[in-house]
């Protein structure tokens, strides 16, 4: 009796173990995709970096992370996830330490470049419904955390940090992890395979509206509290380092308000059309208040960064109008294509407003508030633009048959489920 009562504890403990061993990486993996922004001031200062090089040195890290998404997944199927989540966290340690120890640009960038390959592989399927909340809690870490362990022990001690902590999380995979074996060997996709794939979800109808959406969306709240927020916050204001930390904070604790209000939005509207198109609108108008305000009072900012925060929660109504698009045999490979545009949106976004940037002079390493007045701007038009595109894709849970009832033909109104796990690496 005392053995049989023992194992639902002891597989309650393995269970646990695992989630918090799975949290823990794909955590890290969200703190290290947002912590420029609040350094990047102080590593212009000490290396004299220009703005667009500071935008390259942030998106570097999710072109690699968009690049890898083919590769990854045949790797997964061919080696299983387990091994290719402890390559990637050796990965990330190196990577980590690199970035730590880099002297120049260069090197700086290559490091964000080899951890965006080595973060690219956490992978969530068993936490579907969690990610978006555990990924924040990985954004408030980039923030004040971050700004106060870089004021007391520096920013390059603090990814040294990162690097043993992300070495610690390895071990826990090598321990908890474990991998079924199939009764029935799996089917291994080649990486032509996967690129057909690929071409199959792109002819779905409506499929590139989602991913220029998608590409506004994570950008929009990565690009404030990603990189920008931090040099605005002090070449506008004179914030230092923990004062723009505890800000941006602000931002990354509304966001999780944020995905808890709009994780019921779409059946509150029936669709996903309106809460999408409605969210990234509104966004756009936080970025046009900034462009054409430039600096608010302190008060005035507060709310600001709350409502910013809360509004950019509108990701995960995206996401789920993504799944319900796709067949379920081009779910996985559908998510991907999709993913693919998300931190494809960050790379391109980032690398061109700090080209706009570089447009004004600064003077001692500080640029002038209409360099960020240009960037805000910016960025609102591409949320209007793609909203508007948005507003005319499929929404098979909104959108209604003659009879009125809702669509169910083709892909289910219900968010399917991805076949594989790498469809949730975002």
């Amino acid at each position: 009796m005392t053995a049989t009562a023992d194992r639902p504890a002891a597989s309650a403990a393995a269970a646990i173990a695992l989630f918090a061993t799975l949290v823990a990486a794909y955590l890290l993996s969200q703190f290290l995709r947002n912590s420029i922004g609040v350094i990047a001031p102080d590593i212009a200062a000490e290396m004299n970096i220009p703005a667009a090089e500071i935008g390259v040195l942030s998106s570097a890290f999710f072109f690699a992370f968009a690049a890898v998404q083919l590769p990854l997944g045949v790797a997964i199927d061919r080696f299983g996830a387990k091994r290719c989540m402890l390559v990637c966290t050796a990965v990330v340690v190196v990577s980590a330490l690199m970035f730590a120890w880099g002297r120049t640009p260069t090197e700086l960038t290559t490091a964000r470049v080899i951890m965006g390959v080595g973060t690219s592989c956490y992978l969530f399927a068993m936490l579907a419904g969690l990610h978006m909340a555990v990924g924040t809690l990985g954004t408030l870490l980039a923030t004040a955390p971050l700004a106060y362990a870089a004021a007391a022990a520096g920013w390059r001690a603090a990814f040294v940090g990162v690097a043993a902590v992300m070495g610690l999380v390895g071990l826990l995979i090598a321990l908890v992890v474990r991998e079924p074996v199939p009764a029935v060997p799996a089917q291994r996709e080649t990486l032509a395979e996967s690129i057909l794939g690929i071409r199959a979800a792109m002819r779905i109808p409506s499929v590139g509206r989602l991913f220029l959406m998608q590409m506004s969306t994570y950008s929009s709240f990565a690009l404030f509290v990603g990189l920008w927020g931090g040099p605005y916050l002090s070449h506008v204001y004179g914030y230092g380092l923990t004062g723009r930390g505890n800000l941006l904070l602000v931002a990354a604790i509304a966001q999780v308000l944020g995905l808890t209000l709009y994780g019921w939005s779409d059946r509150a509207f029936g669709g996903y059309r309106a809460p999408v198109a409605l969210g990234a609108l509104v966004t756009a108008g936080f970025f046009a208040l900034l462009a054409i305000a430039g600096q608010l009072a302190r008060e005035p900012l507060l709310v600001w960064l709350v409502g910013f925060g809360a509004v950019c929660g509108f990701t995960p109504v995206v996401i789920a109008h993504g799944k319900a698009l796709f067949p379920p045999e081009l779910v996985g490979r559908g998510m991907t294509l999709l993913n693919m545009g998300s931190m494809g949106g960050v790379f391109v976004t980032q690398s061109i407003t700090g080209l706009a940037i570089d447009l004004f002079a600064a003077t001692n390493g500080v640029y002038p508030l209409a360099s960020y007045r240009l960037v805000f701007a910016l960025q609102a038009a591409f949320l209007v633009v793609t909203a508007a595109l948005y507003l005319t894709a499929r929404d098979p849970l909104g959108d209604s048959r003659p009879d009125g009832r809702p669509a169910t033909a083709g892909p289910s109104a219900e968010p399917a489920v991805a076949p594989k796990s790498r469809s949730e690496l975002n």
